[in-house]
C-alpha cells in the first residue's frame, strides 16, 4: 500500500525511531509498503517515519545512482554507521521537504552494517551518492532532516519555505 508522506513539522519525523525486535508481519508489511511508497514518489531513499512508522528501517532505490548490477529495491533494517572516511559537499533534498535543495556536508565513504527481513546481520561498504542516501536516511531514524545540517545563515534563509511546509501538511 502506498502510504502519505509526512512532511517538515510533522512530530514522528523528528522522534528517534524504535529498534526493530521482530521480524514479523507486521514489519514486512511496513517494508512492503515502503518499497510500494519509494516507487510512487519517486524517490532514492526513505525511512519508515517519513511514511508515519517510528521504527529503524530504511529503503533505498539503487538506480538513482546508476548501480546496474542491482537494480531491486535494497531494504535495511536496523542500520548501525561504523566508520566514515573522506568528506563531499553536495546538494541533497528530501520527499519530506518538498522543492528545497541545500548543500550537506558527508562522509565520501562510509562502513555499515544492517539486517535483512530475516534478520540477519550484513555489511556494506558504501560511497559517494549510496554514502550519502545511507548518511540521510539514517538521520530520519534519529529523528534528524538534512535542513539541520546546513550552515545557519541557509537555515535562516529558507525558514519561510519550511513554515510554508509545516502549514500546507
Amino acid at each position: 500500500m502506498i502510504e502519505k508522506l509526512r512532511f517538515f513539522g510533522d512530530e514522528i519525523l523528528r522522534e528517534k525511531a524504535k529498534p526493530v525486535t521482530n521480524f514479523d508481519k507486521n514489519i514486512r508489511e511496513i517494508t512492503k509498503n515502503l518499497i510500494e511508497s519509494i516507487k510512487h514518489y519517486e524517490g532514492i531513499g526513505l525511512a519508515a517515519p517519513q511514511i508515519g512508522h517510528s521504527v529503524k528501517i530504511f529503503v533505498i532505490n539503487p538506480i538513482w545512482f546508476g548501480n546496474e548490477k542491482n537494480r531491486e529495491i535494497q531494504i535495511f533494517i536496523n542500520p548501525i554507521l561504523l566508520s566514515f572516511e573522506g568528506t563531499q559537499n553536495e546538494q541533497e533534498g528530501c520527499l519530506s521537504i518538498p522543492e528545497i535543495f541545500e548543500k550537506v556536508k558527508r562522509a565520501q565513504k562510509v562502513v555499515f552494517k544492517a539486517q535483512n527481513l530475516n534478520g540477519k546481520w550484513k555489511k556494506y561498504n558504501a560511497t559517494d551518492t549510496f554514502a550519502r542516501v545511507v548518511q540521510h536516511e539514517y538521520d530520519h531514524l534519529d529523528g534528524v532532516l538534512f535542513v539541520d545540517k546546513i550552515a545557519p545563515i541557509r537555515r535562516k534563509l529558507i525558514s519561510g519555505k519550511l513554515k510554508k511546509i509545516a502549514l500546507a501538511h
